[in-house]
């Protein structure tokens, strides 16, 4: 799995009833709150799916029961422009339970949670009061909240619509480790709850319990977090303005991209394989391979990033650092381990499960962000975000089995990393 890294505390306070910095204004009404401590209990951890059937039964009965009070919401704010607070509190109520119960089920958090939906869990759903909602908007609630059920659904298995292919990965890598170690890894844990957090805001936008719209930006939902810094970084410097005739032709336009890169790949596996033998014997790669594959995996980033709507300017053909607004940087050959050089192959399976699982996520963000791109000649920032993130994790996977480090892809969704103090040390995690 990926190495173990200190907790990391995501939001946990609410502003309103501690002294601190006023909230941004982009703070979202539906917010996720994590306070747990990544430690598993091995025997519940072995049994998790059995325990969880009671939790499951009741979810069903419970969203019966949901789904009706959200109809005669729905029309209380077509009548009247807001939520009454009878349904805000139950409805509120179905999505913090339901939150409950996957963060359960799904190893992103410990305790047996109770029935009622109550706050207090450790992933938990905070939720602001009822406050009024456009009614054009609330006629076509539905509709409008496709985009985002198509993402939450491909993110977590909630909607039931995809299966939720990157928190099963997450959670099945999860109970691995948790059985071995009794704790789950920071990125696993914060993968999975930046996928709950997301399907739960868009719960609360379907049902009308709020009137915005969920934010897929891993840095919002994930306030306070910040990934240690990796041998493999991304940079970007993007003003989110798109060409709206680039991105009408995206795909035609990165054709002769796809023939290079094919060619491109050919010659770096071979690369990789002279590379793996030099790490086994030196314990570090030669520099002109390291200097060759990351090249190549910066072309690769810079392929995808013009493809998926991630970056907006055609790339060059050679993978050059600096040129490109969405770029990856790599560190030089530094020392590597032996043993973990030898089963790289083996070691890196995880890690191309998460990516697979993060690529069908790429695409699907790209495909709403084609239509937005195309009306507003801008790119959305909770998806570009989301796309760098994915781009972000395919560049450590890629380093990490050619061997360039031996440092594992980090899971944790942010494009924020920790910077060395002045005495070159890392920051502790915000």
């Amino acid at each position: 799995m990926e190495p173990e890294q200190p907790p990391l505390e995501l939001q946990e306070t609410r502003a309103a009833e501690e002294p601190g910095p006023a909230e941004p204004p982009h703070r979202h009404p539906v917010r996720l709150i994590v306070r747990d401590d990544l430690r598993r209990s091995r025997l519940t951890v072995f049994f998790r799916a059995l325990l969880a059937l009671p939790h499951l039964v009741w979810l069903v009965l419970w969203g019966f029961a949901a789904w009706t009070a959200a109809f005669a919401n729905w029309l209380a704010v077509v009548i009247s422009g807001e939520t009454p607070t009878t349904f805000h509190g139950f409805l509120g109520a179905y999505v913090r339970y339901t939150t409950h119960v996957y963060a359960y089920l799904l190893l992103a958090a410990n305790p047996f949670p109770g029935f009622t939906g109550k706050p207090g869990y450790p992933l938990d759903i905070e939720l602001d009061p009822p406050a009024r909602q456009s009614r054009w908007s609330a006629l076509v609630r539905l509709l409008l909240a496709v985009p985002a059920l198509v993402i939450a659904s491909v993110l977590a298995p909630v909607t039931g619509v995809f299966g939720g292919g990157v928190l099963l990965v997450a959670a099945f890598l999860a109970w691995f480790t948790a059985l071995v170690l009794g704790r789950v890894t920071p990125g696993l844990r914060d993968l999975m709850a930046y996928g709950l957090g997301y399907t739960a805001q868009a719960f609360a936008y379907s049902l009308l319990v709020t009137g915005r719209y969920p934010d897929s930006d891993p840095d919002a939902m994930l306030t306070r977090s910040s990934a240690p810094r990796h041998p493999v970084r991304l940079s970007f410097d993007d003003d989110l303005r798109r060409s709206r005739f680039t991105v009408l032709f995206r795909l035609p336009l990165t054709f002769p991209h796809f023939v290079w890169l094919t060619m491109w790949s050919a010659v770096a596996y071979v690369a990789a394989v002279a590379n793996w033998l030099v790490a086994l014997v030196l314990g570090r790669s030669a520099r002109p391979l390291h200097r060759f594959l990351a090249a190549y995996v910066r072309y690769a980033s810079h392929v995808s990033a013009y493809l998926f709507l991630v970056g907006n300017p055609f790339p060059g053909f050679t993978g050059r650092p600096g040129v490109y607004p969405v770029d990856v940087e790599i560190d030089g050959p530094g020392p590597q381990r032996r043993l973990v050089t030898l089963f790289r192959l083996v070691l890196a399976v995880p890690a191309f499960l998460v990516y697979g699982t993060l690529s069908a996520v790429l695409a699907v963000a790209a495909f709403f962000a084609w239509f937005a791109a195309l009306i507003t000649g801008r790119m959305p920032r909770g998806l570009r975000s989301l796309g760098a993130f994915a781009i972000r994790y395919g560049a450590q996977t890629t380093a990490y089995w050619v061997v360039l480090t031996d440092r594992y892809p980090h899971a944790l969704p942010t494009t924020r990393i920790q910077t060395p103090d002045a005495a070159g040390r890392e920051a502790a995690p915000a």
